[in-house]
């Protein structure tokens, strides 16, 4: 893998909470708009600058790429983002409280390296890939890059761990960190250390060039905007001799794929498509042991396990033997075994992207968010899949497979506004 150091811009360590922001993706216009109430510091009225017109005003209207541009100038200008003199790495770490639900009562941390990605390792596979990407998503961010000219969030990478890096991460570590905060809403903390020696910046660089390959784990669409215009800048400006060009760089974190913690992502429909209950229950028999648990939640505990809430009751379904093949690296997720042997077989549904009667729920929320919608009316059925692994990512990527939609929920997500990767 190439990557390079890269002269990041970044808010003051006194302004770092009040600039710092949720990525665009996870919350809508109007949770960007309270979260951002009362702080023109929010980096949300750079990356969601709907916020700053009137309340309904789409996402996609025209005007919401100059003014981002136009809020990144003045952030700028009022010293709320402020760029580095030298080029550096960056290490990154997120924390999982202890008394948060996800820790399992254990505090547990990853550590990323915030590194500028090589367009081309994208563009010729070497970055893969395990979901696929909508067009209209990624021109949208395209259109925000082209705009500010600068990547403005990063994306999240895996890569296969290495004792050296550890080690390298660890020395840096020691040091007195850049930032140090708990944010609000979600409750994770983000500690963030600036690399500044030149041996250990090329100590990383050799040891990254030695990676035959990084795995994209949450932001395909930002990867393929940032080097679809990384690409656009290159084939432009082709002709200029400029040894090492910006743009043909990307911002992103890179974690090591032993530290990572991937989470369930569950789905809820809204009807039995014409079924009874016992009927319901009748045709899930075919192809899972039922077990019926009661009125307590119950998760999933292992592979091909599955949690299924419907009438005031949890059930646990085991898919029986010779209901999926272990030796395909898509046929062996549960995922996969849930879309076929219930959401088509059993309630008719074809299309997860497109089917109005279902919906999705990251295990963030927890099993009490499905008993929620389903005891409210909104939702007939709710079902609870294990969490898919860093492994199975890596070999449906390697194998040039896509996993099916819905599959992967990374927590902690990123914190956007640490550091800025300007493109010139």
């Amino acid at each position: 893998m190439r990557i390079k150091p890269f002269k990041g811009i970044r808010p003051p360590k006194e302004l770092v909470e009040q600039v710092s922001s949720r990525p665009y993706d996870v919350l809508n216009s109007e949770e960007a708009r309270t979260e951002a109430a009362g702080n023109a510091m929010s980096l949300y009225h750079i990356i969601k600058p709907e916020i700053n017109f009137m309340p309904g005003t789409d996402e996609h209207d025209p005007r919401v790429y100059p003014e981002a541009k136009q809020q990144y100038q003045r952030f700028k200008l009022k010293g709320w983002l402020v760029q580095d003199q030298d080029p550096h790495y960056y290490v990154y770490a997120q924390t999982i409280l202890a008394d948060n639900p996800l820790s399992g009562g254990k505090e547990k941390t990853q550590y990323g390296l915030v590194v500028g990605a090589w367009v081309d390792d994208y563009l010729e596979g070497r970055i893969k890939k395990h979901e696929l990407t909508r067009r209209d998503k990624e021109e949208d961010r395209m259109k925000h890059v082209r705009t500010l000219n600068a990547n403005m969030e990063p994306v999240f990478f895996a890569y296969p761990h290495r004792d050296d890096l550890d080690k390298i991460v660890e020395d840096v570590c020691k040091s007195k960190p850049e930032y140090d905060f708990v944010a609000a809403p979600e409750g994770f903390r983000h500690t963030f250390w600036v690399i500044e020696d030149k041996k250990t910046i090329d100590q990383i660089t050799e040891i990254f060039a030695q990676i035959p390959a990084m795995y994209i784990a949450d932001g395909h669409h930002r990867s393929a905007a940032a080097a679809g215009v990384g690409q656009e800048l290159k084939i432009k400006n082709e002709k200029l001799k400029i040894k090492v060009p910006e743009y043909e760089y990307f911002l992103a974190v890179c974690f090591p794929d032993n530290q990572l913690n991937i989470i369930d992502y569950n789905r809820v429909v809204k009807d039995l498509n014409g079924l009874s209950e016992e009927e319901f229950l009748s045709k899930l028999a075919e192809d899972f042991e039922v077990e019926e648990k009661g009125s307590e939640i119950y998760k999933p505990n292992k592979l091909h396990n599955f949690s299924l809430y419907l009438g005031g009751k949890w059930y646990s379904l085991t898919a029986k033997a010779g209901r999926y093949d272990d030796n395909d690296p898509i046929g062996v997720l549960d995922v996969t075994i849930s879309s076929n042997l219930i959401l088509d077989k059993i309630l008719g549904i074809k299309d997860l992207r497109s089917d109005k009667r279902i919906d999705f729920v990251g295990g963030i929320r927890g099993l009490g968010e499905l008993k929620r919608r389903v005891d409210s009316g909104e939702m007939k059925v709710a079902l609870a899949l294990y969490p898919v692994t860093m492994q199975q990512i890596i070999d449906i990527a390697d194998s040039g497979n896509i996993m099916p939609p819905k599959t992967t929920w990374f927590e902690p997500k990123l914190r956007s506004g640490l550091v800025i990767h300007e493109l010139d």
